[in-house]
């Protein structure tokens, strides 16, 4: 008889979470070189979670940050329906954060070791 999955240990989500927060340093440092102000972080809606809320000029963009051991993995780290959630949760953010005037997109930064940030812009078209 199959055995059931296992579920991930507890060390195995710490190193997880540990190396999510690494990506999202690493973002925003991408972000502030790139001539963004980083607004917020971390922002929980009902919708979902925004990784990084960030401004430049008249542009806020609301970011998800994806970070993997390797470079190969990135190709899969982001999917439509965890584009879709961060778009819901950036919908109800946008009047905190945007006003008259400013343009709003979602976009993706992802980090792997040993690779420069691939930042995308607009990857939410929805």
């Amino acid at each position: 008889m199959p055995r059931p999955p296992r579920s991930r240990s507890l060390s195995d989500r710490r190193a997880a979470e540990a190396a999510g927060r690494r990506g999202e340093r690493i973002a925003g440092w991408w972000l502030r070189l790139k001539g963004w102000r980083i607004l917020d972080r971390r922002v929980r809606t009902a919708a979902g979670e925004v990784d990084i809320v960030a401004r430049r000029g008249n542009l806020v963009a609301f970011v998800e940050v994806k970070a993997r051991a390797t470079e190969a993995e990135l190709d899969f780290a982001i999917d439509e329906p965890r584009l879709a959630r961060v778009a819901a949760a950036a919908e109800m953010l946008m009047a905190r954060y945007a006003g008259p005037g400013d343009d709003i997109r979602i976009d993706v930064i992802l980090v792997a070791r040993g690779a420069m940030p691939r930042h995308i812009e607009n990857a939410w078209i929805g």
